[in-house]
C-alpha cells in the first residue's frame, strides 16, 4: 500500500507523518516514509538529525544511478521505520517539483520501492504543480491533514481536485482528513459537508504535540518516558488501524473557490445564523427519532 499525505504548509503534516508510520510499523508492518519536501525534515523526528537526500547522493556519486546503494539513500529511524527525503535544488534555483517526481525513479532501480508493506509520501504544501502531484501518481490513498481554521480548508480543496484528477487514470483514492491539534471540529465538518469524505480522526490541542518536532522526536518515543502522552498515541494508532483496513475512500468533488470562500465566511460572519440553523437541524433529528419510536 502507497499513502501520500498532503495538507497546508505548516499544518504539521510531517509530525503527523512520522507518528502515523510508527503506529503503523508497531502494527507489524515494513515502513518506507519518503519526505518529498526540498527543507529535507520530514523524516527528523524519526532519525533526530536531517538525513542525506536522495539528491545529496546523486551529487556525490555524480549522477551516476548505479553507483547508488540502498544504505546511501535509505536510513533506519526510530521504531523500524525506513526513511527517505528527496531533497531539491537550491532556494530560487531548478524546480522542486521536478525532483518529487524522480525520486521514485532510483529506489526502483534498488528494486527498494517494493520491499515494504507501506511507503508513505509526505508531500510539502498545497499542490500548485505536477511535480509534487506526483506522488499521487503512485499512490493508493491520499490522507489530507488540517485544522479547523479559516485557510487550511482551501489546502485540503485544491488537493481535493488534485485527488479527482488523479482518479480518472490511477486507483486513487480521498481516505479522508486528519484535523490537527484543534479544540474544535465545527469548520471541518462545515466543509466535510459539503465536500463528502471521512474525518479519520481530529488530533487534540496538545502543546508536546508541536513541541515534539523541536525535540526531534516522535509522539510515541517520548511516550516512553512520558506516559501521560499515550492517550495521543492512541489517535495515531486509530489512523492507522483505519488505514490498514483498507478504507473504501472517495473520489471528492471539490468546492468551487468562491463557493467556498463565501462557505467559510458565512460560517465566521453569522455564527449566529449558523447556530439557529444547527439548533433546526437537531430538533428535527430528534421529531424523527421520535416518529421512530
Amino acid at each position: 500500500m502507497k499513502v501520500a499525505v498532503y495538507g497546508k504548509g505548516g499544518i504539521g503534516k510531517s509530525t503527523t507523518s512520522c507518528n502515523i508510520s510508527i503506529a503503523l510499523a508497531r502494527r507489524g508492518k515494513r515502513i518506507l516514509q519518503i519526505g518529498c519536501d526540498p527543507k529535507h525534515d520530514s523524516t527528523f523526528t524519526l532519525t533526530g538529525f536531517l538525513i542525506p537526500t536522495i539528491i545529496d547522493t546523486l551529487q556525490l556519486k555524480d549522477y551516476h544511478y548505479e553507483d547508488v546503494w540502498p544504505e546511501d539513500v535509505i536510513h533506519k529511524g526510530y521504531g523500524g521505520v525506513d526513511c527517505v527525503e528527496a531533497g531539491g535544488p537550491p532556494a530560487g534555483a531548478g524546480c522542486g517539483g521536478y525532483v518529487v517526481g524522480e525520486t521514485v525513479k532510483p529506489l526502483k532501480e534498488l528494486n527498494a520501492f517494493y520491499e515494504y508493506d507501506i511507503i508513505l509520501f509526505d508531500v510539502l504544501g498545497d499542490v500548485v504543480c505536477g511535480g509534487f502531484a506526483a506522488p499521487l501518481n503512485y499512490a493508493d490513498y491520499c490522507i489530507i491533514i488540517t485544522d479547523n481554521g479559516f485557510d487550511a480548508p482551501f489546502a485540503a480543496n485544491r488537493i481535493a481536485a488534485s485527488v479527482r484528477e488523479k482518479a480518472h487514470t490511477h486507483p486513487l483514492r480521498l481516505a479522508g482528513l486528519v484535523g490537527n491539534r484543534t479544540s474544535e471540529r465545527d469548520l471541518i465538518d462545515k466543509y466535510v459537508e459539503a465536500c463528502p469524505m471521512a474525518v479519520l480522526e481530529v488530533l487534540p490541542l496538545v502543546e508536546d504535540i508541536r513541541i515534539s518536532r523541536v525535540k526531534g522526536k516522535t509522539l510515541f518515543e517520548m511516550a516512553e518516558s512520558q506516559p501521560n502522552l499515550n492517550f495521543v498515541c492512541d489517535f495515531y494508532s486509530n489512523i492507522a488501524d483505519q488505514t490498514l483496513s483498507k478504507p473504501e475512500g472517495v473520489v471528492p468533488r471539490e468546492i468551487p473557490d468562491r463557493e467556498l470562500f463565501s462557505l467559510l465566511s458565512d460560517f465566521y460572519l453569522n455564527p449566529i445564523l449558523e447556530k439557529e440553523e444547527k439548533t433546526q437541524e437537531n430538533k428535527q433529528k430528534t421529531s424523527s427519532d421520535f416518529a421512530i419510536i
